[in-house]
């Protein structure tokens, strides 16, 4: 099996995302090929009321792959459930990877200039999906009941900047009551 690129080859968002687009002719429109995006899960623990946020937030305009998304995942969910417990926290991933990442291979070697058309139709074969993320946009949201436990959820999500391909900010902030208090 290949080696993926590195995410420095997908990281930059241009204006608007390539895609094919044909009026003529329907069955090149859809890209074809497209592999099932690797995140298993994109809302854990119990829902409820919860007294703290903590968000992981981008710090710029980025691409962020499938497989990192699912990666920091894992990192949070297992961390959160050994330290807090499996019904104390709830975890979301709030983007979601629709954009397909395309290569166009290209081969080296002896007798390579007879296997490739170099340039010429060269809108490439799916490799993977990406999200989308825009600066200041939340990416991973926890919410927990105590501070200790947001302190704990702060260091949880502190372990996943390495695996993403940007700066990030941690913010926590203190929820409101979703009820009303009734007066009498």
């Amino acid at each position: 099996m290949a080696k993926l690129r590195p995410a420095r080859c997908y990281k930059a968002v241009d204006k608007h995302a390539y895609t094919r687009t044909a009026r003529r002719v329907v069955k090149k429109a859809k890209i074809r090929g497209v592999p099932n995006i690797k995140v298993i899960h994109f809302d854990m623990g119990k829902p409820g009321n919860y007294k703290y946020q903590v968000s992981l937030i981008s710090n710029e305009n980025v691409q962020i792959r499938h497989n990192a998304l699912e990666a920091c995942r894992i990192v949070v969910q297992r961390t959160l459930a050994k330290l807090i417990g499996r019904d104390e926290y709830h975890f979301q991933i709030r983007v979601y990877p629709h954009h397909v990442m395309r290569e166009n291979a290209m081969i080296s070697g002896a007798g390579a200039d007879r296997l490739q058309t170099g340039m010429r139709h060269s809108f490439g074969k799916p490799t993977g999906k990406a999200a989308r993320v825009k600066r200041n946009q939340i990416v991973f949201s926890v919410k927990v009941k105590s501070k200790k436990d947001a302190e704990t959820a702060m260091a949880a999500l502190k372990k996943t900047v390495a695996k993403l391909p940007t700066s990030c900010s941690i913010r926590t902030r203190e929820l409101s009551d979703a009820k009303p208090k009734s007066t009498k």
